[in-house]
């Protein structure tokens, strides 16, 4: 009789078990602008779509916003396999490039992608409070200026304030310097003004998780960029600015980041529970 119990418990617990595995699925190339839009320009049409990554029978989880680096001029949306099987939604977004276009295009983009998240994210069951944006290099300064400049997201009717977390991998925090070449100004030459994150610092901004490589072996002066914005930011007030440097790493250093990614994600998941 006990055995007969224990393994009728056992296949009770195997079902049981079996049924809350979290399953995930993909839909790819969503248009994150309107159709009037996209048929108004073919590059928008072709560039301005996102992927999205989530589990199917978990609600309420978590989103990361993922921006692909590529110095504004290359590169493609990306699912980061570090990423999946996290318990979280994981949408990377392709925007447009220059030199087809210049600034702050490929901003507007970046707020355009997160604004559709937020306006989206309750029909796969996400929680809308619970949006963080990111991104590597490139990407990290793009998630850095529409967190920190609040009217790239004012003009897609959201607040940059429902954030839940920005985490920048290796971004710039002066002006890009795409946007410097585009004004004739050379890359050794540092500019802040309101191309860069910098320019935007402010006490009530999302949590700040700012994530470089070493600082002998990253992008020019990427890390004291950074260094700089984590003080500034507590100078005004901000009160969750922290900067990891990744010794040893240089600037593509995003296979130690993740992790810290994915901490701060179930950090502050779990302080909005509380």
């Amino acid at each position: 009789m006990k055995k007969l119990f224990l393994s009728l418990f056992l296949v009770c617990f195997g079902i049981l078990a079996s049924a809350q595995k979290v399953e995930y699925t993909s839909k790819f190339n969503i248009p994150y602008y309107a159709d009037a839009v996209n048929k108004t320009d073919a590059y928008i049409k072709e560039r301005c779509v996102l992927d999205i990554y989530y589990p199917k029978n978990s609600p309420g989880f978590a989103t990361v916003v993922w921006f692909h680096g590529g110095g504004l001029t290359a590169g493609e949306k990306e699912l980061p396999e570090a990423l999946k099987n996290q318990g979280i939604a994981v949408i990377s977004v392709n925007y447009r490039l220059g030199p087809k276009v210049i600034a702050p295009k490929y901003i507007e983009d970046a707020a355009a992608a997160v604004a559709w998240t937020f306006k989206n994210i309750e029909n796969f069951q996400g929680n809308a409070s619970l949006i963080f944006v990111s991104g590597h290099s490139a990407g990290g300064y793009l998630a850095s200026m529409i967190g920190l400049d609040k009217k790239w997201l004012n003009a897609e009717g959201i607040d940059a304030n429902k954030i839940a977390g920005l985490i920048p991998f290796s971004g710039q925090a002066i002006t890009h310097f795409l946007v410097r070449k585009e004004k004739g100004i050379p890359d050794t030459q540092p500019t802040i003004d309101e191309y860069a994150p910098l320019f935007h610092v402010r006490a009530d901004a999302p949590p700040l998780l700012l994530i470089t490589g070493d600082r002998e072996l990253e992008m020019l002066g990427r890390y004291e960029e950074n260094a700089y914005l984590m003080r500034m930011m507590k100078i005004a007030g901000h009160k969750e600015t922290k900067l990891y440097e990744l010794d040893g790493f240089g600037h593509n250093m995003t296979a130690p980041a993740f992790p810290l990614l994915l901490n701060e994600v179930q950090r502050i998941a779990k302080e909005k529970k509380n």
